[in-house]
C-alpha cells in the first residue's frame, strides 16, 4: 500500500502544483487516487468508504497557507485521518494488576502468535524490566509447545511446559499457578490457532478467556492478509473481549492494508507491530509514525531507534579511546564496525525508515549491490589470519605480501582485484581514522567541504 499511495499522491501533488486554492474538483481527483490505492492494498470497502468521506469533509473548504500548496494540505489531511483510521498515537499495555498480569494471545494459525509471544515477551524484560513466564496452551498443532520453548529461551523468558495430552484447562490453571508461587510479573499464554474459524475453536478460547482473566487479550493478525483480516477479526470479535491487535509481518508489502481495517472493525487499539522476522522485531505500534511510513515520508524515530538499538556504545568508546591513543586501526576494528551496520539491519533495513524520495535517490539496485559489497568484505577479512588481522602491514608491504593476497582471495571466494579493493578502502579508513586524533576531524571535513551543507557551521 505504501509505494501505490505515496506514487499516487506525489503525482497528484504535482499536477496541483500550479493551483492556488483548493476546489471540490482536485479535491475529487485526490479523492480517486486515494480510493484506488486504498482498495489495491485490499481494505475493506466500508473502511474505504468511511475514510474517504472523513477526508472529503475535511478537505472542502480547508483554507490554504501561503507557504503550502493544495497538494500538500491535502496529503497533510490524508496523513491525519490514516493516523485516526489506526488509533492516534500510542497505546499501551496495561499491566496494572496483582501479578501475574496475563496477557492471552489470539488468532488464526499461521498469523505468528508463537513468535510473536516471544517478542512480546523480549519487550516486557527489557522495555519494561519484568519477569516474565510463558505456556502454550495449543494441544493440536505437531511441535507447537517446543516452538514456544525454543523461541522463549531466545527471548530470555522462563518456559512452563505443557503436553499435547493435556487440556487447555488444565495447563492454563497450572501455569498461572506456578506464576503465582514463583512470583512473575507477567504469564503471557499462546493459543491454538486453525487455518479456518470453526465454532470449537471459539468455544475453547472463550472458556480459557473467563478461567484465566486476563488483563490483556491481543488478536496477532498477518499484515499482509487485507480483506481475510476483516473476516478473521469479526469472528474474534464477536467471542472475546478483545482489548488490542498484534500486526505480524508488518515489513511485507502490504504495509498497512490489514493496520486500517482491523482498526475499525475491532474497535481496539493497534499496539505492537512485527517488523523483522527477529526475536527483537517488535515494535510498539505509532498511529502518527506509521501513517508517515504509508505516505512515503520515512519514519526517522524509528531510524534513530534502529541506530541506538545497533550501535555497542562499549565498542564504540574502545575504539575511540585506541584511536586518540595513537594504536593503529586495523581489520578487527573493519568487521567491528561491518557487525555494528549489521545489527542495525543492514543498509537496506535503514533505507526502508527513509522518506521515499531519499531512498529512491540511492536506488533499490545500488542498495542491493552495497549489502553484496559488504557481504564481500566480510568474508576476505574471516579469510584472514588473526594476525592480519592484527598486523594489516602484512598485507600492504613485504616480500610475503602477494602469496598473502592470493590465499586470501582463494579462501573468500574472491578475486585478487577484490582484495586489492579491500585493502585500499582500509587504508583510507585508516588514514582517516589518523587524522581523527586530538581533533583533527574537524578540520578533514573542512577539506572535505562537508561544513557548508551543515547549519552553524564552517562559518
Amino acid at each position: 500500500m505504501a509505494s501505490n499511495l505515496t506514487e499516487r499522491l506525489s503525482r497528484l501533488v504535482k499536477t496541483m502544483r500550479g493551483q492556488s486554492r483548493i476546489t471540490e474538483s482536485n479535491v475529487q481527483d485526490m479523492l480517486r487516487e486515494v480510493r484506488m490505492a486504498l482498495l489495491e492494498a485490499d481494505v475493506a470497502l466500508p473502511v474505504v468508504r468511511d475514510f474517504i468521506a472523513r477526508v472529503k469533509d475535511k478537505a472542502l473548504g480547508q483554507e490554504v497557507v501561503s507557504s503550502l500548496t493544495p497538494g500538500q494540505v491535502l496529503v497533510s489531511i490524508v496523513q491525519k485521518e490514516l493516523s485516526a483510521t489506526m488509533g492516534e498515537g500510542v497505546s499501551d499495555i496495561n499491566l496494572a494488576t496483582q501479578p501475574p498480569a496475563v496477557i492471552l494471545m489470539a488468532g488464526l494459525q499461521g498469523a505468528g502468535k508463537t513468535t510473536t509471544t516471544a517478542k512480546l515477551a523480549k519487550h516486557l524484560i527489557e522495555k519494561r524490566k519484568k519477569k516474565v513466564l510463558t505456556v502454550s496452551a495449543d494441544v493440536y498443532r505437531p511441535a507447537a509447545i517446543e516452538q514456544l520453548k525454543t523461541v522463549t529461551a531466545q527471548a530470555g523468558a522462563e518456559w512452563f511446559p505443557s503436553a499435547p495430552d493435556q487440556k487447555p484447562a488444565e495447563i492454563a490453571a497450572a501455569a498461572i499457578d506456578h506464576a503465582r508461587r514463583h512470583y512473575f510479573d507477567v504469564l503471557l499464554v499462546d493459543t491454538a490457532g486453525r487455518l479456518a474459524i470453526d465454532e470449537a475453536l471459539m468455544a475453547e478460547i472463550k472458556d480459557l478467556h473467563a478461567q484465566l482473566k486476563p488483563v490483556e487479550t491481543l488478536f496477532v493478525v498477518d499484515a499482509m492478509q487485507g480483506q481475510d483480516a476483516v473476516n478473521t477479526a469479526k469472528a474474534f470479535k464477536d467471542t472475546l473481549p478483545l482489548t488490542g491487535v498484534v500486526l505480524t509481518k508488518l515489513d511485507g508489502d502490504s504495509r498497512g492494508g490489514a493496520a486500517l481495517s482491523v482498526r475499525q472493525i475491532t474497535g481496539v487499539p493497534i499496539k505492537f507491530a512485527g517488523v523483522s522476522e527477529k526475536i527483537d522485531g517488535l515494535e510498539v505500534f505509532d498511529a502518527d509514525r506509521h501513517a508517515g511510513r504509508v505516505l512515503g515520508m520515512g519514519d526517522i524515530v524509528a531510524l534513530v531507534e534502529e541506530v541506538q538499538k545497533g550501535v555497542d556504545i562499549e565498542a564504540a568508546q574502545k575504539l575511540a579511546e585506541k584511536v586518540k591513543s595513537g594504536a593503529e586501526f586495523d581489520f578487527n576494528d573493519f568487521l567491528s564496525q561491518i557487525s555494528q551496520m549489521k545489527k542495525m539491519g543492514g543498509l537496506s533495513g535503514l533505507m526502508d525508515k527513509l522518506p521515499t524520495e531519499l531512498a529512491a535517490k540511492a536506488g533499490q539496485a545500488d542498495m542491493d549491490k552495497a549489502e553484496r559489497d559488504v557481504r564481500r568484505m566480510e568474508g576476505i577479512i574471516s579469510a584472514m589470519t588473526a594476525k592480519e588481522r592484527r598486523q594489516p602491514a602484512l598485507l600492504m608491504d613485504g616480500k610475503s605480501k602477494a602469496s598473502r593476497k592470493r590465499r586470501i582471495a582463494q579462501g573468500a571466494g574472491v578475486q585478487i582485484q577484490d582484495v586489492n579493493r579491500l585493502l585500499n578502502q582500509f587504508e583510507q579508513m585508516q588514514t582517516m581514522m589518523k587524522k581523527m586524533k586530538g581533533g583533527g576531524l574537524m578540520k578533514m571535513m573542512k577539506r572535505m567541504g562537508g561544513m557548508k551543507g551543515l547549519p552553524g557551521l564552517g562559518r
